[in-house]
């Protein structure tokens, strides 16, 4: 039996530094491409485009980033049709008096990826306003956590509401830190 459990350990690890090896690469990709710009588009920038167009856009460089994410310190890794996935590392300014990383770093990241997933499917001339978040956190943050990853999905897309739900998981070993919930209202 233990040699068992050491052969799954092993695989464990093994799997956890490729996992973390691959998120790495993949948060340098994303930070060299949105190295450009921070700041927010011009409305003569978003004409005409689509939800996606735009993610589309600041993922390529050509829109600018927000600046949320350097003040927080985390990016957006991937995003497609009602999907988004965002990559963060606290840091010690991130800390709240008791010790450990504020639950307002947590529900940035996760209402990031919520409002992305959402933002994923407006049409051209859609916009969202987020209505309610509700978050829960299973774990803290410290940080010795290290990175960690969050990715929102859309859960219902109709005409004037969209619901999403997203989780929040360590980088080094997928355990669950957060996950929550929104409702968006959809206006043209």
């Amino acid at each position: 039996m233990s040699i068992i459990l050491s052969i799954v350990d092993r695989v464990k690890a093994v799997s956890s530094e490729e996992t973390l090896a691959q998120w790495r690469a993949e948060e340098q990709a994303v930070r060299a491409r949105l190295a450009a710009a921070a700041g927010y588009a011009r409305a003569d920038q978003l004409a005409g485009c689509s939800g996606m167009e735009i993610l589309q856009g600041i993922f390529a460089g050509e829109l600018p980033r927000p600046p949320i994410g350097d003040t927080l310190d985390f990016v957006p890794i991937r995003v497609e049709p009602g999907m988004a996935v965002f990559q963060g590392r606290p840091q010690l300014k991130h800390y709240n008096p008791l010790g450990s990383v504020h639950g307002g770093w947590f529900a940035t990241l996760l209402d990031s990826a919520l409002g992305c997933a959402v933002h994923s499917t407006l049409a051209a001339g859609e916009r969202y306003t987020t209505l309610e978040v509700k978050t829960n956190f299973v774990r803290p943050i410290t940080l010795d956590t290290g990175r960690v990853r969050c990715e929102g999905t859309v859960i219902h897309r109709g005409g004037t509401v969209a619901t999403a739900e997203a989780k929040l998981v360590v980088a080094s070993n997928g355990k669950l830190l957060a996950h929550a919930t929104t409702t968006c209202l959809i206006v043209r």
